[in-house]
């Protein structure tokens, strides 16, 4: 009988736990430092985690940004992005958890790494490398975590009366507008580069010529296919293959920049 009862609690906790999925979450915060870095956004690895976590469907707030009332009411509306890293003189090894309000892991990615020098791009390529987790989940948000979290703070509301008065209706928490969301949700700046680019092999990679002939970016090789370090003459960043597309991204001013490149190798 005990055996059927401990059976019967483990199967019910399992249930709970799996219940609590990314899909039950709208939104998520990043913090503006991860507890390995030293400088806030350092390697611009928490800007890049919250595009990345925009790219999957997410609404994405930094932790020093004012918060819409949605969140600010209720902190367990909003899951909490952290990555650790996990690294050794060769390889650099990064981890992406996604937490509830108490501290729970609703998920965990696998350990990206990267063989780079370059730490920039090595902790870009790793943190990418995380990240691609997240694309077997296929997350959709439900909107049951709404329906969990504010429903019985509504209900609580309700039941307040007195012998003379009657009950109050409650007030619903306001809205973030969609010009809230919409100003905050951007992610990164996007554009695309006029014209077809030529590829012509040097000896660790190929630049990138038009039509006039001119070099419009240098691609150096890395260990991850499908990326390379770029330059553009102004700006270092990376050049990858996203949904057989490929861009080159970099920062400028602090922004995340990604430019659609139209390439024939």
């Amino acid at each position: 009988m005990k055996r059927y009862i401990l059976l019967f609690l483990l199967l019910l906790s399992f249930s709970v736990y799996a219940q609590n999925t990314i899909n039950n979450y709208k939104y998520v915060v990043v913090p503006e430092k991860f507890s390995f870095l030293k400088q806030n956004d350092q390697y611009g690895l928490n800007s890049l985690t919250k595009a990345l976590l925009a790219e999957k469907g997410f609404t994405v707030y930094l932790d020093n940004n004012e918060l819409p009332s949605e969140i600010a009411n209720n902190k367990c509306q909003a899951l909490n992005a952290e990555v650790l890293e996990k690294s050794s003189m060769f390889t650099t090894s990064l981890t992406l958890l996604l937490k509830d309000c108490q501290g729970n892991i609703v998920f965990k990615s696998k350990e990206g790494k990267s063989r780079e020098k370059e730490y920039r791009v090595s902790y870009n390529l790793a943190l990418r490398d995380a990240f691609t987790s997240l694309d077997a989940v296929q997350y959709a948000y439900n909107g049951k975590n709404n329906e969990q979290q504010v429903q019985p703070i509504v209900a609580a509301t309700t039941t307040i009366t007195t012998a003379n008065t009657p009950a109050k209706t409650a007030i619903a928490p306001p809205q973030a507008t969609a010009s809230m969301v919409s100003a905050k949700a951007v992610q990164m700046e996007r554009s695309q580069l006029a014209g077809t680019l030529y590829a012509q092999a040097i000896a660790n990679g190929y630049q990138l010529i038009d039509t006039t002939p001119k070099i419009v970016l240098t691609l150096l090789k890395t260990s991850v296919q499908d990326y390379f370090i770029a330059n553009n003459g102004a700006s270092n960043g990376i050049v990858l293959k996203k949904n057989n597309e490929w861009f080159f991204e970099y920062y400028q001013d602090g922004k995340l920049i990604s430019e659609k490149l139209m390439v024939k190798f």
